[in-house]
């Protein structure tokens, strides 16, 4: 089933734009954290670490949201499965890399810059993924949750683009 076809199907409510959101956010805090333990340049681990420890704190917001609808959406299993069936074909690997258990498949990392590209892909992908469904949902609450997680990514990305122009120059200035 093409992606069309599967969102002109899907009806999302807050706690599944939520839902949505906390698994990018996971994936990424995942990808952040391995990040961090395979690069060198002492910049760049710390961009990654406080990119995770923010990742943490919007999983840790998003979820406070979630318990907050909880009681209202007891009722939604037909909902639940496609939304986790989205989950899986349209963002699972797709944003981040994989992610399975506490690790992010991230093995093939060479570099730094390599670390730093991957981390800026990922953000691309996230602000692009949520943009689209922000953009084909009609619900104003729901187009406010992808909107709030836009600008944090967007955040993200920059403050990657930044460290990476940095190394880069003193990469190419020799030192």
């Amino acid at each position: 089933m093409k992606e069309s076809s599967r969102k002109s199907n899907l009806t999302f409510q807050c706690i599944d734009a939520i839902e949505v959101s906390l698994y990018i956010e996971k994936q990424g805090m995942v990808f952040y954290e391995k990040a961090s333990s395979l690069v060198i340049d002492p910049r760049v681990k710390h961009i990654f670490t406080q990119l995770a420890k923010e990742e943490k704190e919007h999983i840790q917001t998003l979820n406070v949201k979630a318990k907050f609808l909880q009681p209202a959406v007891s009722k939604r299993s037909e909902i639940r499965r496609q939304v986790d069936t989205f989950i899986a074909y349209e963002l699972s690997g797709k944003v981040f890399p994989l992610v399975t258990g506490h690790e992010a498949d991230i093995g093939d990392i060479k570099s730094d810059l390599e670390a730093l590209d991957v981390g800026i892909e990922s953000e691309k992908r996230s602000i692009s993924v949520l943009t689209k469904l922000m953009k084909e949902e009609k619900k104003i609450d729901v187009r406010a949750i992808f909107s709030h997680l836009i600008v944090e990514e967007k955040k993200h990305l920059e403050a990657l683009e930044e460290i990476k122009k940095a190394v880069i120059s003193e990469t190419t200035a020799g030192i």
